[in-house]
């Protein structure tokens, strides 16, 4: 997929270890499931002890398949999401665009979040022999083209619905000048109301969470970069005071912005 390493890597905490943990790869979605799915992503790790990793999530739906055999779909993650790697292993990951999931779910989003199923529960019991050959399968081409036979077996009919929750979703993480509801609601000429229900519905969490977690994932990737003038950076993520951001920011990542910034950075 297209834009800068730190694009791609955006929501990993501690970018620069995580980076010496594992190796994070990413591909387009084919073009007959672009208007699901977003695209895949591959990771590999090969580590003499266990590595935990914490991630501010998207406002996405995940199916994933990893070494040990666990294939999952994993819904919106309100806080952040940490997972621990061991050994040497592999996952195949599904990334759907927000609302994405939607189609296939066939429920509400919200009904997802915070919440981790087997592959079973939502595309059948067959589903699970897929799994189990996209794990087994050496070649990552190779799996991601069965990732992809198994969606377009259960692939939806369009949903016009989607579109307009990706492209809510899009006006929030590229208009930083979008700090409240509405806002996002004057930019997009979608009134409060709807854009509630949509989010609802679509993407799995309301809109002021996602703006929020769009601004709190750009805090830390500033913070990771270069040191910051933290009274500055809160006035410009929109929050009235800078303990009111230093909550937020410690409450997402675990650790304050002034600590965060300098274990990110550290050599």
């Amino acid at each position: 997929m297209g834009g800068t390493e730190q694009t791609r890597r955006r929501g990993i905490l501690n970018p620069r270890t995580a980076a010496e943990r594992f190796r994070l790869t990413r591909e387009p979605a084919p073009p007959d499931l672009a208007r699901s799915v977003d695209g895949y992503w591959i990771l590999h790790w090969d580590l003499t002890r266990p590595h935990r990793q914490r991630v501010l999530t998207d406002p996405t739906v995940h199916l994933s398949f990893a070494t040990g055999g666990r294939a999952r779909i994993t819904g919106v993650v309100r806080g952040t999401f940490t997972e621990e790697i061991s050994g040497a292993g592999r996952v195949v990951g599904v990334r759907f665009r927000p609302g994405g999931f939607r189609p296939f779910l066939k429920a509400p989003v919200s009904t997802l979040t915070g919440r981790v199923l087997d592959i079973e529960e939502v595309f059948g019991p067959a589903a699970r022999t897929t799994a189990d050959a996209i794990i087994a399968e050496p070649s990552v081409p190779a799996a991601l083209e069965l990732a992809a036979g198994l969606l377009r077996s259960r692939q939806p009919e369009p949903d016009p619905a989607v579109d307009e929750a990706a492209g809510l979703v899009a006006a929030i993480t590229g208009d930083p000048s979008i700090l409240r509801v509405s806002q996002l609601a004057t930019a997009t000429g979608v009134n409060t109301r709807r854009l509630q229900r949509l989010f609802a519905e679509y993407v799995g969490a309301g809109p002021k969470w996602v703006i929020r977690r769009a601004r709190m994932q750009e805090a830390a990737a500033r913070a990771a970069a270069a040191p910051q003038d933290w009274s500055t950076l809160a006035a410009e993520l929109g929050y009235a005071d800078q303990a009111h951001f230093t909550r937020d920011f410690t409450a997402s990542t675990g650790t304050s912005p002034a600590r965060y910034s300098w274990c990110a950075r550290a050599v």
